[in-house]
């Protein structure tokens, strides 16, 4: 089987487990899911120990499927990787290296010795590099699949142990908020790896934009790393002023007062713009949903490209969509709120 263009390895579903241990027989093929997430608020003050609003985008999911290679003389103990789709080769090499660590880290946590080479296939639709939790969700799709095919029970604790190695791997010094989010099903505050699901009070819809750039978070963080270093008090005006604001929002979104959150998305994109982090194409999409009735409107995620989330009361939802395509969005998604409020019931 030759590799279609955007996969890691040719991959079969195989059907033998030879090799593994009879106190643990293993299933012949184990699946994991999980989906999307947006940060609300909270973007990158959030790693140094301020809150962040993150919300579950259930809408984009990705599922991942792990057998046992049939494929005569693959190295016993290794994983083969197989992802759906077209990512670009640092971004197949970035997800190659973050989960294979992962299933190393699995199979020492899980006590998994002396198994046979690994196939895992990744089908998501979660578009990479877009601030949407592409690689959390990708390594926590990978996490329950191993889960599933070696029969072992996983706590969420242990899940978002593992997931947050790979994270590390993939993006360096990762806050948490994307291991926890990628399987919450309400909205999450978290601060400083704990987390508690938000208290909802407010209708309307989230209109996630997609810019159709990637982001470059590395980039992002490094940036507002060097001007913080350059501006004596930066820092800790940053992290004061998206502390504030977050917590603002979130009051707001518990109370019932959706002016009052969209408002504070709003400025949220503005301090990162002042931080510069946002680009013209971002910040033409925030633009067009505020002219089209969006009750506040910022970029998502690390920055420099990526996605915009719009606050917006169904009356506007049409429109709003329509005007973030005419300013160059290439896709978007919608998550009510009441939908999610049901689930954190």
């Amino acid at each position: 089987m030759q590799n279609r263009p955007g996969e890691l390895s040719a991959l079969t579903l195989p059907t033998s487990a030879e090799g593994v241990s009879e106190n643990h027989r293993a299933r012949s093929v184990g699946i994991g899911r999980a989906h999307a997430k947006a940060i609300l608020l909270g973007e990158h003050a959030v790693v140094y120990g301020a809150p962040a609003l993150a919300l579950p985008v259930p809408q984009l999911t990705v599922t991942a499927s792990a057998g046992w290679s049939s494929h005569a003389g693959d190295d016993p103990g290794d994983v083969s990787f197989t992802m759906t789709g077209s990512p670009s080769r640092p971004m197949m090499t970035q997800a190659s290296d973050s989960l294979r660590r992962l299933t190393t880290e699995f199979k020492a946590a899980m006590d998994v010795a002396g198994s046979p080479h690994l196939d895992v296939i990744i089908d998501g639709a979660i578009p990479h590099g877009r601030g949407l939790g592409s690689s959390a969700a990708c390594a926590r799709a990978v996490v329950f699949a191993l889960a599933d095919l070696f029969g072992r029970d996983l706590t969420e604790a242990a899940a978002y142990d593992l997931v947050q190695t790979a994270e590390n791997v993939a993006h360096g010094r990762s806050s948490g908020v994307d291991a926890r989010a990628v399987g919450a099903l309400a909205p999450l505050l978290f601060q400083a790896g704990r987390s508690e699901e938000l208290s909802i009070g407010c209708d309307g819809l989230f209109i996630i934009a997609d810019s159709g750039v990637v982001g470059r978070t590395k980039d992002a963080v490094e940036l507002l790393r060097e001007g913080f270093q350059q501006h004596a008090g930066a820092q800790e005006r940053f992290v004061r002023r998206a502390s504030r604001l977050t917590d603002e929002a979130r009051h707001a979104l518990a109370g019932g007062r959706p002016e009052r959150l969209g408002a504070r998305l709003t400025d949220y994109h503005d301090l990162l713009r002042a931080a510069g982090l946002s680009t013209k194409r971002i910040d033409a999409l925030v633009e067009a949903a505020l002219t089209a009735g969006s009750l506040g409107a910022k970029i998502t995620g690390g920055g420099l490209g990526g996605c915009v989330i719009a606050l917006t009361q169904p009356v506007q939802a049409r429109e709003v969509t329509r005007q973030l395509h005419e300013a160059g969005a290439v896709q978007t998604w919608v998550v009510p709120l009441r939908g999610l409020a049901d689930h954190a019931r």
